[in-house]
């Protein structure tokens, strides 16, 4: 069987990023004996600007006859914000049902995090984001838009069908990770009684078939106080889009910075297309300078291949990062650091076929 992945390098240091995943899955590919093929697409900031085309419908269609995606970076500094993050972002989450946002939280060895005291035995947990309803739906609109009386209205948009899969999807996750078994809902249902009212019935409802896990509730305030105090307090935590979003970026600060955080967009059915990608922006300032750290970019790979049932390649990758931090081949994940762009990708390469523990 052969991968057929849809692969959009996008702005700024996307393409550099993209590049060393690619040069890594080439060597996992070739050590784990399976195929792929690769197919390039040009949406992003300099086409919007050439054609005045974010991404039109027939995109979406044809991106739909491929196993996976794989994305660099959307952003370019010449183009109003909002316009490729919607058009492109979005629209692919939405119309391909990617209703998951996967983000593992991990501190990797010799990895610098803002918490003291704090180490990998401490900072070890994944984020689910229910990822296509709530404020992102962009129900709602505005009234004498500019005057001074404006009135904008952004509707959070909660559906039970959309909070139950979310959250099962998070229960299964949590069940498979094996480590301690701890589901937690973070929301606001003390204040968003009606939209939040549902995800804790539903949590409830949906928890009473998975005994073995055990169910906690944190609203989202204590979340980030505790995420920042006692990370380990966490295995995997279910939240909606909006609160998703942002605990998300809390947890790339405390795993070492975005440099080295990876996601994913999943429509786990069996017919589904998911997207994988770093969580950083596109960086313009340092596009062409072969000095971005592609750690996330390539750890978003590892990702991919996982979710594609290519569990030996996915390890040597994981694995390939962890020796290159705990060797400290890597000392600085900063731009600019002690290797270049390309060098990082040569390294993790070369480790991952190495595939030492």
């Amino acid at each position: 069987m052969t991968i057929k992945i849809a692969v959009i390098p996008g702005d700024g240091i996307g393409p550099e990023v993209t590049n060393e995943a690619l040069k890594v899955l080439e060597a996992v590919a070739g050590v784990c004996d399976f195929k792929y093929e690769l197919t390039n697409f040009d949406f992003g900031g300099e086409r919007y600007l050439r054609t005045g085309e974010v991404l039109p419908d027939s995109a979406i269609e044809e991106l739909k006859r491929f196993d996976v995606i794989y994305l660099g970076a959307i952003g370019h500094p010449d183009v109003q914000p909002g316009i490729l993050e919607k058009g492109i972002l979005l629209k692919i989450r939405f119309e391909l049902d990617q209703y998951i946002n996967l983000r593992p939280i991990k501190l990797y060895p010799n990895v610098y995090t803002p918490l003291r005291d704090k180490g990998p035995e401490h900072i070890d947990l994944v984020i689910v984001r229910e990822n296509t309803e709530g404020l992102y739906l962009g129900s709602g609109g505005n009234i004498r838009k500019g005057t001074s009386q404006e009135v904008a209205i952004q509707e959070m948009v909660n559906t039970r069908f959309g909070v139950e899969r979310c959250i099962r999807y998070a229960f299964e996750l949590t069940s498979e990770r094996n480590k301690d078994k701890k589901l937690t809902l973070c929301d606001k249902a003390n204040v968003l009684t009606f939209a939040h009212g549902l995800w804790s019935r539903a949590f409830e409802e949906v928890g009473k078939e998975y005994s073995d896990i055990k169910q906690d509730h944190a609203y989202v305030d204590a979340t980030t106080m505790w995420m920042v105090k006692n990370p380990e307090w966490f295995d995997v935590i279910v939240t909606c889009n909006m609160f998703g979003d942002i605990i998300a970026d809390l947890g790339a600060m405390i795993q070492g910075g975005m440099g080295i955080a990876a996601s994913g967009n999943l429509n786990p059915g069996p017919d589904g297309v998911s997207m994988f990608e770093p969580i950083h922006g596109s960086a313009p300032k340092y596009k062409g300078q072969n000095k971005i750290n592609p750690l996330a970019a390539i750890g978003a790979m590892a990702m991919l291949l996982k979710d594609e049932d290519q569990m030996e390649a996915s390890r040597r990758i994981e694995n390939a990062i962890t020796r290159a931090l705990s060797e400290r081949h890597i000392k600085d994940l900063s731009a600019g650091g002690d290797l270049s762009t390309t060098q990082i990708g040569d390294l993790i390469a070369r480790l991952a076929v190495e595939n030492k523990n």
